[in-house]
């Protein structure tokens, strides 16, 4: 088969890669033979991601908060076409140079100060994890119910449920990548048709689309509408801003850039904008139909009288939960902490290591309110990986205009080491973007700032780090 010459001279490199101090073959560059991702398949992984319960939450979660149907869509979509830009950008190295993401992280922030951003991106993952085990393990529970109803009266069933919708967490992470997409590509389809079934159950019992839209804004004043929808926005960013960071760890299966910008193009904003359209539609509904906006879906789902509707509905949303946990929670952590030390950590290592970390973070807690949800967890953690996608994209597209050498990226004491393997200008263009997104948590006159978080941590970062490495 023919290459060209940069094709030939990568597969060169990616085998005088190992052996260095910094390569598993975890986190090895993917060879073109093993690029084997089409556009469906990556345009499958979002699908699959996005029709999962915290889409449907977060829809929902915004009419709860007092936007009508539309407010709530369009605010949606706007997140999604946003982070769509930092997205492909970010996917770019990993297509062309076959690198994850701690591993394009060692070009701007050196050969070990990359675990910098790769662990807060880690943790975040650690906390998605849970989030989406809890939920996943609920809705466990609920199906055990439906089949023994004896069970509702044991305490601890939530619990074994949880536990339950882990270990199938840690089988897949145990099976590898390939395991991965082949849920993905399964699982993408059957949702979406369970997910319009459910559509049509709004539809039905409210007596139409109309009263469902007629709900109208809780917001007396234009004001009111804008302190909502700024920190809003930010969290729709924020959702997906964990991915915009460690897209690479995909795309360097993608067998061109044209198919993993195509394919996220497809996947990602449709997806959202649909997905998000029927927790929106059915959240609207639950007002008309119970007198009050459910935006739980297995708390919905208690109120159905059929079992075999209800039975339907709980496999979906379990198999939902597993194929975007797997996904968007399980391989980025996995590779960042293989990243912290490669010769012993590697992939299941590393999944492992979050999924046992996801039950610590007690994920309950994050899920107690639309509110702690919204405007606690997004925003929050988005002032954090705002700043690193910030200084990630500067320093590929405009610092090295995309040129990196692929072997000094797993040595010490080569392009990449700085100051003892430390980028010392990234961690002070990082905490600038940090400081400036969380300081409107201190001083409420800039409260805005943290409305902003993922903005201003984005730009601020991004500015800095150009500053100071311009001169490089």
């Amino acid at each position: 088969m023919f290459k060209n010459p940069f094709s030939q001279l990568l597969e060169t490199t990616i085998e005088n890669t190992e052996g260095n101090s910094l390569y598993n073959k975890d986190l090895a560059p993917t060879k073109i033979s093993e690029r084997t991702w089409n556009t469906y398949n990556i345009a499958a992984l979002w699908i699959g991601m996005s029709v999962c319960i915290p889409t449907y939450m977060l829809a929902s979660g915004l009419i709860a908060g007092g936007m009508n149907w539309w407010q709530a869509l369009l605010t949606i979509a706007l997140g999604n076409l946003i982070v769509l830009i930092p997205m492909v950008l970010n996917a770019h190295s990993g297509t062309k140079y076959g690198i994850p993401f701690p591993v394009l992280a060692r070009a701007s922030f050196g050969t070990l100060g990359s675990n910098v951003p790769a662990l807060l991106r880690a943790i975040v993952a650690c906390g998605w994890f849970g989030i989406q085990t809890w939920i996943g393990g609920q809705a466990f529970n609920s199906l055990i119910i439906l089949l023994l109803p004896e069970w509702a009266i044991f305490s601890l069933g939530p619990a074994i449920g949880f536990m339950l919708f882990w270990g199938m967490n840690v089988y897949f992470i145990v099976k590898g990548m390939d395991s991965i997409r082949w849920l993905e590509a399964f699982g993408a389809p059957f949702l979406l048709l369970v997910s319009i079934g459910l559509l049509i159950w709004a539809y039905t019992n409210a007596g139409g689309f109309g009263p469902m839209f007629n709900q109208p804004s809780k917001f007396k004043t234009a004001g009111e509408f804008w302190r909502f929808f700024i920190p809003a926005l930010t969290g729709m960013v924020g959702f997906w801003a964990t991915l915009s960071l460690n897209i690479p760890d995909f795309t360097r299966f993608a067998k061109s850039q044209r198919t993993q910008i195509i394919g996220q193009a497809i996947g990602l904003p449709p997806t959202m904008a649909l997905f998000s359209f029927i927790g929106v539609a059915v959240t609207s509904s639950t007002v008309i139909i119970f007198g009050e906006a459910i935006w739980d879906p297995v708390a919905l789902l208690s109120k159905f009288d059929s079992p075999v509707l209800i039975g339907i509905s709980l496999v979906s949303l379990i198999l939902a939960t597993l194929t975007t946990n797997i996904a968007a929670n399980v391989v980025s952590p996995a590779n960042d902490f293989s990243n912290l030390y490669p010769a012993k950590i590697n992939f299941v290592r590393g999944g492992l290591i979050t999924a046992v970390i996801g039950i610590v973070m007690m994920p309950w807690k994050l899920l107690s309110d639309y509110s702690a949800y919204i405007f606690g967890w997004l925003i929050g953690y988005s002032s954090f990986l705002g700043p690193i996608a910030g200084i990630l994209i500067c320093d590929y597209f405009i610092i090295r205009k995309r040129m990196l050498n692929v072997k000094a990226l797993y040595a010490r004491n080569e392009d990449y080491e700085y100051k003892n393997g430390f980028n010392v200008k990234a961690i002070i263009a990082l905490v600038a973007g940090v400081i400036v997104a969380l300081i409107g948590l201190i001083i409420p006159a800039l409260s805005f700032m943290y409305d902003y978080a993922w903005f201003v941590g984005f730009a601020v970062s991004f500015v800095v780090y150009w500053v100071v490495m311009r001169r490089r």
